[in-house]
């Protein structure tokens, strides 16, 4: 696959700074005002002011000039701009086109892949398996915020998915993973399980991103760090996913942005050996968890964004 994951994402909102804060709390690093790292990909969030909230741009990482190339033929092939932008130091050069449906400008950069080190769980007792023979559990010690260690994944709402979808497979290369036809999509442009999400919606509008996290512990202290700070800020879980099996904790951001801590998710190393399956609408969210708060499938200021949209 010539892709191999995002690189970054922009996020737009109406007032810079409350968003600033929140991300912080939600344990990314601030490198310069506005923009976050993570510890394994670097810089993957850009928060700039916009009038509501919308995701703007959305980075993806590419391996040579080839991988451009091709990408910016098929975005003609199918009468979409491409947009060449000239290498400078930061980045070894790109193209950008925007997505024909809702609007978010696809950036695709030649970047080096991310390495990640080797996660080693800590022991767990269990029955009749006693590993950790008179410790304490290591996670009881740990504070403090969450350290996420890579963008894994937006999502969109899109008045047409079928569009939206056959935009991210024809033009930019995703692989379809798992969806529940007309509702619900997840694409791939790595061994991820999906890399982008699309969901039916009469407004196009950004529903969330979902940052990496080592273990379930870590996602229990970041929730507790960031409730400590807003004790209303969480939308929904603790749960583990049906569609790419992962563990999720939803939290909204002031302008109202989801955004996701996960951990555990599905890998497919071998494109030809998965097989896409068109699953259920009860299968399309979760294997357990709460109940689906209704603000997380229909959020409050869909109204808000649609005139915003047509002013």
């Amino acid at each position: 696959m010539a892709l191999h994951g995002l690189g970054s994402m922009t996020l737009g909102v109406p007032r810079v700074d409350e968003a600033r804060q929140f991300y912080r709390d939600f344990g990314l690093t601030e490198s310069t005002p506005g923009t976050f790292a993570t510890r394994d990909g670097g810089e993957q969030l850009h928060v700039v002011e916009r009038p509501v909230r919308q995701l703007v741009e959305v980075t993806l990482a590419a391996d040579d000039p080839d991988d451009l190339a091709r990408i910016a033929s098929a975005a003609a092939a199918h009468d979409l701009d491409v947009t060449h932008h000239d290498a400078n130091d930061n980045q070894k050069g790109s193209i950008s086109v925007v997505e024909p449906v809702v609007g978010i400008r696809v950036r695709v950069v030649m970047r080096d892949r991310i390495t990640q080190s080797v996660y080693d769980t800590p022991p767990m007792n269990g029955p009749g398996r006693t590993v950790r023979d008179g410790d304490r559990a290591p996670a009881i010690f740990a504070a403090g915020a969450a350290a996420p260690r890579r963008l894994g994944h937006v999502l969109w709402g899109t008045p047409d998915i079928a569009a939206s979808k056959r935009f991210l497979v024809d033009v930019l290369g995703f692989r379809l993973s798992d969806e529940s036809a007309g509702i619900i999509a997840f694409l791939r442009c790595s061994t991820d399980h999906h890399n982008v999400g699309l969901i039916s919606s009469p407004v196009p509008f950004f529903h969330h991103s979902s940052w990496q996290v080592d273990d379930l512990d870590e996602i229990g202290r970041g929730a507790h760090h960031l409730l400590t700070a807003d004790p209303l800020c969480s939308v929904w879980g603790l749960g583990r996913h049906f569609l790419g099996s992962n563990l999720f904790w939803y939290f909204r951001d002031p302008a109202g942005n989801f955004a996701e801590y996960f951990a555990d998710l599905d890998q497919i190393g071998d494109d030809d050996a998965w097989i896409a399956r068109d699953w259920a609408p009860d299968k399309s969210l979760y294997a357990w968890g709460p109940p689906v708060p209704r603000d997380f499938v229909e959020p409050p200021d869909l109204a808000a964004i649609k005139e915003a949209l047509n002013a």
